[in-house]
């Protein structure tokens, strides 16, 4: 850590730029007021949650529904009820990538352009706006992965205690969607393997961290199932437990017919077909929703990690090649995870490392002529996230043909 981040801990700018992002996540929030593509499916489970009647949805773990149903209890059956946790665990996206870009550069510029890509990223605003699970998931991991940096660059009396915190929020990434997985096996795997040259703090304990980290995640992962001991019919009981994950898992790895917006993995960077969530006339006009990426975060990132990768090779930058390995983690698992048919919203957590390759790449190397280059392209995403905004947002269109404007090519449509 540099004597910048020692001498001072951002934590105004960490809570401003949440502030900020909330503000435009809560902006027509509840448009349109009818249940949007997944919605249909994680909103009705959450309903039913709330009735304790019987298992429903059994595809994923419970806590993401248990989230959804929380918003329901507070503002209804509603659009706003839907929707509000989603905008907080989406400004908590923007936070945490804010936190690891100041744990692991030290540095306020870059950890806020981080930040800034991120909240400029049409996934995450997207995303931010529906109520689905990876939204929910990816708060989890994003802020349990700035927890076990924060736990590696501590002290020791702070070391098992931030190791906590980390193992309990991965723990609750699984228990929202299993894609957490193996964000959870390189947690524990940093614990067991990093070097003490990066972090001392583990010298004589990675054993009882590694415990400590694996035991609580565990333990959080389960508890998200506690609802289910209270279903009316099919209730849980501990001997069912682990039998239920291996139902799981054949939920999730069935066969499933095709779908208008499946897409194959390979096409997820390019950002070659991304999703409708919506287009139809709804609220007294003709309103879309589309998940689609940035294209400057989305192709720049690219080019991005590929130049962490080449700092870390050449300059020995550990910290600018561990957010590219962020961006491999992340990506990589889609290869072989048995899902018969993809979608553009499986790289939900890819697109927000690739936020923070591009702050990385442009702080290490942007020297001299080069050294507002992150300034420039923060305008150029700025620009792009206003023209597409109404796209993005559900905003009223002209007319039934209104997309074509955005449509910059075929496969987008």
């Amino acid at each position: 850590m540099s004597p910048e981040s020692r001498a001072a801990r951002p934590w105004t700018t960490a809570i401003g730029i949440g502030l900020a992002a909330q503000i435009l996540f809560l902006v027509n929030l509840t448009r349109p007021h009818k249940l949007v593509f997944d919605e249909t499916h994680y909103v009705s489970a959450a309903r039913y949650l709330l009735t304790l009647a019987g298992p429903l949805n059994i595809e994923h773990p419970l806590l993401g529904k248990e989230i959804i149903a929380l918003g329901i209890l507070l503002f209804g059956d509603n659009s706003l009820g839907w929707r509000f946790f989603s905008t907080i665990a989406a400004s908590a996206v923007v936070m945490g990538v804010f936190a690891i870009g100041w744990l692991l550069l030290g540095r306020r510029r870059p950890a806020l352009f981080a930040a800034l890509f991120t909240l400029l990223n049409f996934t995450v605003f997207v995303q931010a706006r529906i109520g689905m699970l990876d939204g929910f998931m990816a708060a989890f991991v994003i802020t349990g992965i700035a927890a076990m940096i924060w736990a590696l660059q501590g002290d020791a009396p702070q070391l098992l205690r931030r190791i906590a915190l980390s193992a309990l929020l991965f723990g609750l990434a699984v228990g929202t969607k299993w894609s957490a997985v193996p964000f959870v096996g390189c947690a524990g795997l940093a614990i067991l393997l990093a070097d003490e040259k990066v972090a001392p703090v583990l010298s004589g304990r990675r054993l009882p961290a590694a415990a400590l980290f694996g035991g609580l995640s565990l333990f959080a992962y389960f508890l998200t199932f506690l609802p289910a001991f209270f279903y009316a019919s099919d209730a849980m009981t501990i001997s069912k437990l682990l039998p239920f994950q291996a139902a799981m898992y054949a939920q999730q790895t069935q066969p499933l017919p095709p779908h208008t917006y499946q897409s194959s993995w390979w096409s997820w960077p390019l950002d070659l077909r991304p999703i409708w969530y919506l287009y139809e006339p709804v609220d007294g006009a003709q309103r879309g929703i589309l998940l689609i990426g940035n294209p400057a975060i989305m192709w720049g990132g690219l080019i991005a990690v590929v130049a962490c990768l080449y700092a870390w090779w050449r300059d020995r930058a550990a910290a600018v090649g561990a957010i590219a390995g962020l961006w491999i983690v992340a990506y990589l698992p889609w290869l072989i995870i048995p899902k018969k048919i993809g979608f553009f919203y499986y790289y939900y957590l890819p697109s927000i490392f690739l936020c923070l390759a591009l702050a990385a790449a442009f702080d290490h190397f942007g020297k001299r002529r080069l050294r507002h280059a992150d300034a420039w392209f923060a305008g150029l995403a700025g620009l792009l996230f206003v023209y597409f905004y109404p796209i993005l947002s559900a905003a009223p269109l002209a007319g039934p043909m209104s997309f074509l404007n955005w449509m910059w090519f075929f496969s987008w449509r």
